[in-house]
Formats: C-alpha cells, structure tokens, sequence
C-alpha cells in the first residue's frame, strides 16, 4: 500500500519533470489556452475577486507553482505574497517572474506545506489545482485553518468525476505519469470545511471552485 510520503514524493517528481509544460497552460495571452481549458481562467478570476475583499491582502499560495496568480495578486496590491510548492523546478520558474518586485513582498519555499516553517498569518489562502493531488486532504484544510488569519479566506479549486474527463484524467496521470489524482464531491468539501464560519461552493462542467472564510 503506499503512503502519504510515496505519494507525495511522486508528486514532486511529476512537477519536476513537468514545471514548464504546465505553467504554460497558465498563458493567458494565448486565447487557444483560455478555450480549452476556461477552468483554469475562471479560478484565477475567482481568486482575484476574493482579494479584491481584503486592502492590502498577505496571500498564501498553497501549491503556487510557477507564481503566475502571485504576480497578479501583487500587482492588483497585496502586501506579501508566499508559494509553497514541493517542485523546485516551478519554484525557480516563479523566482524568475516575481523577481521585478520589492525584496521582502515575495517568500518562496520549497516543500511539503504540512511540514513547511510557514511565517505569520494570511488575509488570503490560495489553493488552486492543489488538492487535486492531495491524500489527505483534512490534513492539508487544518494547517490553513491554523495559518488564516481572523476574517481571513480559503479559495481553492477540486476536481470532481465525470465520465468524459474522469477516465482520461486518471490514465494520464496516474498511469502514465505515475501521479495520484482525486476527485471530490460538494457534499465531502462541506464537511471537510465544517470548521469555517462561512464556505460557498461554486459549481463548474469539471470541478468545484470554493471560497471558505474563517
């Protein structure tokens, strides 16, 4: 049976190998991109909107990748930005896109956020096609809980089956590429964030995007 750290070590492994190919996915100048894959764009707006809620936000990218949402978070104003990531491949990827912002706006750390020293408190949780790949997903909800700060947003994106991409989804990354994937349901993200005041849970053709305030 394989544990946590098998799976996340596979993870790791995935992105490494994976950085540039998946970040430009992210290439919103390329309308090719945004046609076929409108989800990845709806989450980026979605996250956008909520930190348009807070003044000068502090956002914790949970999974942030190459920092593409973080260069838009700082420009749209919020005072700190930090992306932990297990690849150091997207990692380097985001230095060289963050680095045009003040010393001291950008963190970025490489490793499993579970085990990560993670500074301070966030106005803003970003986990955007993070849990995804996620074993333990109650894990994962309880650190942000522990690191959000009073009045304080959770927005994430999860998959959910269908029998047109579920199949496709599950050849391609977990026996192609050997990564695990999961799919959640609107009923089991409810209860995975009971412990927040207030969770809106909006619908998509292929997933769910989620906003959970502390």
């Amino acid at each position: 049976m394989a544990t946590s750290t098998d799976s996340t070590g596979r993870v790791r492994e995935h992105f490494r190998r994976k950085a540039f190919s998946f970040d430009q996915l992210y290439d919103e100048e390329h309308a090719l991109q945004r046609a076929l894959r409108p989800g990845l764009f709806n989450r980026r707006e979605f996250a956008l909107e909520v930190a348009r809620d807070y003044d000068t936000p502090r956002v914790l990218d949970v999974g942030g990748g190459s920092g593409r949402i973080g260069e838009l978070v700082l420009d749209q104003g919020a005072s700190g930005y930090v992306d932990v990531d297990l690849s150091d491949s997207m990692l380097e990827l985001a230095r060289n896109r963050l680095d045009r912002f003040d010393d001291g706006k950008v963190t970025l750390i490489q490793g499993d956020f579970l085990r990560a020293g993670i500074p301070g408190s966030y106005e803003l949780i970003l986990a955007l096609g993070y849990f995804d790949y996620i074993e333990d997903a109650p894990a994962h909800v309880r650190r942000m809980r522990e690191l959000i700060a009073p009045g304080g947003s959770v927005v994430a994106s999860f998959p959910r089956w269908t029998w047109t991409k579920g199949p496709v989804r599950k050849l391609r990354y977990e026996v192609i590429n050997n990564c695990p994937i999961f799919d959640y349901t609107r009923a089991g993200l409810m209860e995975l964030f009971a412990g927040f005041a207030n969770v809106e849970v909006r619908p998509g053709n292929s997933g769910f995007l989620l906003r959970a305030t502390g």
